[in-house]
This record gives structure tokens, sequence and C-alpha cells, in this order.
């Protein structure tokens, strides 16, 4: 019986020290960078929540900048991507089909231009962001739709491009949302 007390005893004071590390990890979170703690929320004028640094959207209209390929539609409830191989007809179908998008859409670049991560899944199927690379593709449909000029559609995305981490880890990327958000401010569709 003193067995059984003991690790009842040892068990609650474990789960206490546990629930008191989660309790002050969240409160330094929350003091330290809340905006981070909170899930890096996008807000709009009427402070509602227009989406998250972190999580991809669809955007499909031609005066938006377009974002990777996600076969989940960008539901964070259901994290993950299909890991296709090669060989899978699956997987060709989809990157057949997103190649004539990309045709139809932007019948100004050529198909030699298509960045990959443009017709490809990121690992969660919820990855926010494109190269540079693919967002530079996208500027003459964007200019075409919208009217704004290439040359401030190309600085938006140099204003909008994150660097490598530390200077050396990981690709150039750009913030599609946040892009798009100035796209949609510059062209007065707020």
């Amino acid at each position: 019986m003193k067995t059984v007390t003991v690790t009842l005893r040892t068990s609650l004071i474990l789960m206490f020290i546990i629930l008191m590390y989660q309790f002050v990890v969240t409160g330094i979170a929350q003091a330290v960078m809340p905006d981070k703690a909170n899930g890096s929320l996008i807000y709009n004028d009427n402070h509602e929540v227009i989406g998250s640094e972190l999580i991809g959207q669809n955007f499909t209209d031609p005066g938006y900048f377009h974002g990777r390929v996600s076969s989940i539609e960008y539901n964070a409830d259901s994290s993950g991507s299909p890991n296709y191989a090669v060989s899978n007809p699956d997987l060709l179908d989809r990157t057949k089909k997103a190649v004539e998008d990309w045709k139809l859409q932007n019948p100004d670049v050529p198909i030699s231009n298509l960045p990959i991560d443009l017709i490809t899944n990121s690992g969660s199927g919820l990855d926010p962001h494109i190269s540079m690379e693919a967002a530079e593709a996208q500027i003459p449909r964007i200019s075409r739709s919208t009217g704004i000029s290439e040359e401030q559609l190309h600085k938006l995305v140099v204003k909008h491009t994150k660097t490598r981490e530390l200077g050396i880890f990981g690709e150039p990327v750009v913030n599609v949302l946040l892009l798009n958000l100035d796209v949609q401010k510059t062209e007065g569709r707020n």
C-alpha cells in the first residue's frame, strides 16, 4: 500500500511541475512576444482576423500573388501533404494541371520560367511563403490585372522578402498574404 501512495504522490507532484512549466513558458511568451505567442494573427482595419503570417491562404484572383499548391486547401486542422513518389500518377496529374493553370493565367511568362515552388506542395501544405523568383514570375499577370506598374510590384516583393535565417539558413522567401495586403492597399481595394 505504501508503494501505491508514494507512486500516486510522485505522479501528482510531476503533473503539478509539468502544469507549472506550461504556465511559466506561456506567461514568458505572452510577456516577451505576445504577437507570436498568439499565432502571428493579421487584423483588418475593423480588428477582424484575416489570417496568420504562419498559414498560407488560397488566392485565385489574377490580381493577387498566388502561393504554393496545397493538397489540403490550407486547412490547418489537417496539416500534411500527400507523400507521393515521383512515379505516382496522381502527382503527375496534379503537376500537369498546375502547369496548365500557370500557362492560362500567366501567358507572358514562358513555362521555362515557372518556379518549381508554384507547382509543388510544401511538407505541411500550409506554407505561407514562396520564393522571390515565384513572386517575380507573377508580376506581369498582376500588373496587367491591377494596373500597378511592374516596377512598383517589384518593390513590394523586395519589401516583403525575408532573408535567410541568421544569414545562412534557408532561402529568401516572400510571405504571400502580407504581399497581397500591400497589393490591395496600392490598388485601393480596401
